[in-house]
């Protein structure tokens, strides 16, 4: 029996999905599959120093021309959805006859090794020794996806960002190392589903994690190199159609009313093929979606959790 308002179903299971398994995901370090593993930011633990607003870097470059070959963009989670613009000091490989050319940037490098020395933690002690770095550093060398921790669940897709090596990633979650298959697999409504189902919540806020929505995460396993191919397309004319809106945020762009048409066809395309290589329907309900996906986590995790423990 059903109306407007309710439906009575038999059961109900612990992701409040009527008519489903009890399946629970549980806690992985790595991925079940051959993907790049994901990894955090990078955190500078420096009392500011180390970081600029754009009247700081551009005063800095004006006082100190040799900082600005040391100055990169610098990308958290609210930076990235918003297009607010921040940088850092990022001075690997800085020699130190450069740093003391550059009295400005020296000046704060100091005061970076104060702060430390004064930390109570003896690790973040230990780090005063090395104060042009940024304390802890997991920086991808190559192209990178980028997911902010924390996304509005209003949307229909959280804006995943696909980014170059002089993005300093900040509070977020890395994958480094990744392609635009891999891209356009996260990007698509089969990756939502999964999230929507399985992330954690802050207010009402998704909270993306490494350990819940990544590396549990069951990924298509009979694809085709064309299907791949396929994939590939559809998630770069999804960064083609971003890049037609340059002073749009990403708020403004996975907004449901102000998205743009193009940019709506690129997701609907790539959902499209990321069906395909799942097997799915086009028209397939999320519920059902998420059930296949449920039962195909338990397979695998049958098969490489279950029995490590044996």
């Amino acid at each position: 029996m059903a109306n407007e308002n309710f439906i009575i179903v038999d059961h109900i299971n612990g992701y409040l999905m009527p008519n489903a398994p009890d399946i629970y995901v549980m806690k992985r370090a790595t991925p079940f599959f051959n993907v790049p593993e994901m990894s955090d930011g990078n955190f500078p633990i420096d009392n500011g120093n180390l970081l600029l607003t754009p009247d700081e870097r551009g005063d800095l470059i004006k006082k100190n021309p040799l900082a600005a070959k040391w100055i990169r963009p610098f990308v958290g989670g609210r930076e990235f959805i918003n297009r607010i613009p921040r940088y850092c000091l990022w001075l690997e490989g800085c020699p130190p006859d450069e740093l003391r050319k550059m009295p400005l940037v020296y000046e704060r490098v100091k005061n970076v090794r104060e702060y430390r020395l004064q930390s109570k933690k003896a690790e973040t002690r230990k780090k005063a020794d090395t104060p042009t770095l940024f304390a802890e550093r997991r920086q991808p060398t190559t192209n990178y996806i980028f997911i902010p921790q924390v996304s509005s669940s209003r949307r229909r897709f959280i804006p995943i960002g696909y980014l170059s090596p002089e993005f300093i990633a900040a509070q977020g979650l890395t994958v480094p190392d990744a392609n635009l298959f891999h891209f356009g697999v996260l990007t698509s409504s089969v990756h939502m589903a999964w999230v929507r189902m399985v992330a954690g919540r802050l207010k009402s806020d998704y909270r993306y994690s490494a350990t819940i929505c990544y590396n549990p995460f069951p990924w298509p396993l009979f694809y085709t190199d064309e299907q791949q191919k396929r994939i590939e397309a559809t998630a770069q004319a999804i960064l083609d159609a971003r890049a037609n809106y340059p002073n749009a945020t990403y708020a403004d762009l996975y907004d449901e009313v102000s998205m743009p048409a193009d940019l709506r066809k690129a997701h609907t395309e790539n959902d499209r093929e990321v069906m395909k290589a799942y097997r799915f329907r086009e028209d397939i309900p999320e519920l059902a979606m998420q059930i296949v996906l449920l039962n195909s986590y338990q397979t695998l995790h049958e098969e490489f959790d279950l029995e490590d423990d044996e």
